[in-house]
């Protein structure tokens, strides 16, 4: 479905691709519901590394401490 947050969101994380693998999940597949019943009002959701990171918008200063320390320790 159309999403403009989430195209937004996209934009934004554009300049980072080459740092995280962006993997998007459909809440609205039936395989996803669980997705769906926790998260179907605050789309955009934003994990790394499987943990919550942020929701709605994206944060950069947030988002780029959280990647800087994810990549100092795989260093």
């Amino acid at each position: 479905k159309p999403c403009p947050l989430c195209d937004e969101a996209k934009e934004v994380l554009e300049p980072y691709k080459r740092r995280f693998i962006l993997q998007e999940v459909d809440i609205t597949l039936p395989e996803n519901s669980a997705w769906y019943d926790k998260y179907k009002y605050d789309i955009p959701v934003f994990h790394l590394n499987g943990k919550f990171l942020m929701k709605h918008r994206v944060d950069i200063p947030k988002f780029e401490d959280r990647l800087r320390k994810l990549e100092l320790r795989s260093e």
